[in-house]
């Protein structure tokens, strides 16, 4: 049996310097049910301790938690990697540790890295600056994520800032990926008229929401269940599985970088 997940998979908290105040568990699970979004990622820059309070703020909703990280790569290219269990992501986690430069957050510069629990609540600052590229290469952060049994996703490609595309100015053949982020800035009809190199990827948009405004739940997956595995296959279009837009989100907005 399949059920159909309105998925939002590239969401920040207050744990990433560049989101806002308001991005804490409580109010993004109430935003995200407004919206009608019923799978979301939580997807922090090279960090992830905010994950489990998402989780637990979502108990009892209608709305599954996916936890995951936005990794800036050695090319400065963004990555999401979505995973299954805690013990995935921590060991993702350790690895992108020992890959980040051992920098300082200054917060009244980058802004400030909160970790907080279920209820929203201060727990700690991060101190560690997290808007950096770790020394891991694309290639490596992707084999490893599919080694954790994660799935790796090029974020927001269509962009200038940390796009694939930009960064890099192709896709390359050999990457092991089930399909490529999109902007919330560009659907996939316009993506493949401007870049020709995205013809034959899967393509999926995301909201990458700093604010809460910003949840988009652009994408509809069919699903035998929220797993990333079951993600992977709806991109690939096997085994029943399938992904297409949201109608009220297909809105046809304009390429923006």
């Amino acid at each position: 049996m399949f059920t159909e997940y309105v998925a939002d998979l590239h969401t920040h908290t207050v744990l990433s310097p560049c989101a806002s105040v308001e991005m804490i568990p409580p109010l993004i699970v109430r935003a995200a049910l407004a919206r009608g979004i019923t799978l979301l990622a939580i997807t922090d820059h090279n960090a992830s301790a905010n994950v489990a309070a998402v989780q637990q703020a979502a108990e009892g909703t209608a709305l599954s938690v996916l936890p995951g990280m936005e990794l800036q790569t050695r090319e400065d290219v963004h990555l999401l990697c979505l995973f299954d269990t805690p013990g995935q992501l921590a060991a993702w986690q350790a690895e992108v540790n020992a890959c980040l430069p051992d920098l300082p957050n200054r917060a009244e510069f980058w802004g400030e890295q909160f970790v907080v629990d279920a209820t929203g609540d201060l727990l700690r600052r991060e101190p560690r600056l997290l808007l950096t590229a770790a020394r891991m290469t694309l290639a490596a952060a992707v084999a490893s994520v599919l080694r954790l049994g994660g799935l790796p996703l090029p974020a927001h490609v269509d962009r200038r800032a940390y796009g694939l595309l930009a960064q890099l100015g192709f896709v390359p053949p050999d990457l092991p990926v089930p399909g490529l982020e999109l902007s919330r800035w560009c659907n996939p009809e316009m993506a493949r008229e401007r870049f020709p190199q995205l013809a034959g990827y899967a393509l999926m948009q995301n909201g990458d929401a700093h604010e809460l405004g910003e949840l988009l739940g652009a994408t509809v997956l069919r699903l035998a269940a929220p797993t990333v595995g079951e993600i992977a296959l709806a991109l690939r279009g096997e085994g029943g599985r399938a992904f297409r837009a949201r109608a009220s989100t297909a809105d046809n907005r304009p390429c923006k970088t």
